[in-house]
């Protein structure tokens, strides 16, 4: 309900834009008088006005209506000993509420067996407490339509009357835009320093478990061994020594992306400076498309792919050739994964190659150079740190890539330099150390933030790496 009522509150701003630049014309042609600010600024001021304080009140009920729910509906009149339920006794029951809340007002010769068996076994207060939360999800619609709908159509008509031609909007309107756009960086920023005190707080009680050094040096990989752990105070360290060593992870994680890099920056590359400087607008047109559409495709459909037929595959042609060839590889999980990046290198490339601006190729044809020479001495070091944007966004996300690694790779940690064996990832690790119904209190599960920091750290130096090649490499043209 709040989604759709967002949308039409966004399709009611649309409308006043209009309304506020039609009204702002129409006081110009009757008056024959100049308007302190263009036409459009005054629609932009309604659209703002309008706008911004339904999204924060709709902000504000997102974020806060559970807890309005549950005061609404657990209260100590139909609970009397609510005060001293655990928190996952109260969600229980709050889930049981819910389930019930579907199905409370519905005559019983109309319920199903499982729905007549959950309504039986609930107490009158629970049932009660289902009939709250219906009628509570009724007064939450409307006020979300009052919210939504209502409120901004009288705010809209009442702020449109004080439309004048001396009303000097646009100052207003800029500034309100720059605060805007202000506030999103701050937002973006916070974020990331958000995820990355979050991923330190939870590593920092890893390595009470396990040592520092141990973690980053050692080379055996079996963290099923701190499974009965619950307490880093009672733990013998020793036993943990030789659980949690990240060398496997990194080496494998270093060799299925490497195979990788070397599928999709060549190929990406190669594509983007055919399409960018030598195919006829009809031939891009048609293949840069289809080139994209290896974007869209799921990870779970290469992996699909990488498992039941390049694997295999691999396999059959190193048999013929006397190669011992892994049914879970390395190579398989690598070419599959670079195909799947092909895109993010051909596609960003592309574009960049073709930004450079027309005289360069223009003055060294000039001067004799043959178009190879243009592309190799001109465009591309012009071009460099578009490029080099697109290689680090494609190392990323190999690195980052986990659905192909755990169907064509191997769950397994191998400490291995050779592609035709089973390897594994640190992402691949990650997800396994989180499935399951291990508490967070665990070093099997807090070791997942200590390789997701490990990951982090990574990727900060990939970017610092690529800035100082970028600013060494690059030629600035006037």
């Amino acid at each position: 309900m709040q989604y759709l009522a967002l949308l039409l509150l966004f399709a009611v701003s649309y409308g006043f834009f209009y309304f506020g630049k039609n009204r702002a014309l129409k006081i110009k042609f009757s008056n024959n008088a100049r308007l302190a600010s263009l036409p459009d600024y005054y629609g932009y001021f309604l659209v703002l006005i309008v706008l911004l304080p339904s999204l924060l009140i709709w902000f504000f009920l997102l974020i806060y209506k559970p807890t309005f729910e549950e005061m609404y509906v657990m209260t100590p009149t139909l609970f009397p000993d609510l005060a001293n339920w655990s928190d996952s006794k109260l969600g229980l029951i709050l889930n049981k509420i819910t389930n019930l809340s579907l199905i409370v007002n519905i005559p019983e010769v109309d319920l199903m067996k499982g729905q007549l068996s959950l309504l039986n076994m609930s107490s009158e207060s629970e049932k009660i407490a289902a009939k709250n939360l219906a009628s509570f999800d009724s007064i939450y619609g409307w006020s979300v339509v009052v919210v939504f709908i209502l409120l901004p159509i009288i705010i809209g008509l009442l702020v449109s009357r004080l439309i004048n031609q001396k009303l000097n909007v646009q100052p207003l309107v800029e500034k309100i835009i720059i605060n805007i756009i202000r506030l999103s960086s701050i937002i973006a920023i916070l974020i990331t320093f958000g995820i990355f005190f979050s991923l330190i707080f939870e590593a920092i009680k890893f390595f009470q478990f396990v040592n520092f050094m141990d973690f980053f040096f050692n080379t055996s990989w079996n963290p099923n061994r701190a499974w009965v752990i619950s307490s880093a105070e009672t733990v013998d360290k020793e036993v943990l020594k030789d659980a949690f060593g990240w060398i496997p992870l990194l080496t494998g994680t270093l060799l299925v992306g490497s195979v990788a890099m070397f599928v999709a920056l060549p190929l990406g590359l190669a594509s983007a400076i055919y399409l960018a400087e030598y195919a006829s607008p009809k031939v891009r047109d048609i293949a840069k498309p289809i080139i994209e559409i290896l974007a869209g495709i799921p990870t779970v459909v290469y992996g699909f792919f990488a498992a039941l037929t390049l694997a295999p595959m691999l396999k059959q042609f190193g048999d013929s050739v006397g190669i011992n060839i892994s049914a879970e590889s390395a190579l398989a999980a690598g070419l599959a994964m670079g195909v799947m990046i092909i895109p993010f290198v051909s596609s960003l490339s592309d574009d960049v190659i073709r930004s450079v601006p027309n005289p360069l190729r223009e003055g060294s044809y000039a001067l004799g150079a043959t178009k190879s020479e243009t592309i190799k001495k001109v465009i591309l070091p012009a071009a460099l740190p578009g490029v080099m944007g697109s290689f680090l966004l494609a190392i990323s996300r190999a690195i980052g890539e986990t659905m192909i690694v755990v169907m064509a790779a191997s769950l397994r940690a191998n400490l291995t330099f050779n592609p035709l064996e089973p390897a594994t990832t640190i992402t691949t690790q990650i997800v396994t150390a989180l499935i399951g119904d291990v508490e967070f209190t665990n070093p099997k599960t807090l070791v997942a933030f200590a390789l997701g920091l490990t990951l982090f750290v990574m990727t900060l130096i990939l970017n610092v790496i690529a800035v100082v090649i970028v600013r060494k490499y690059r030629e600035k043209y006037e």
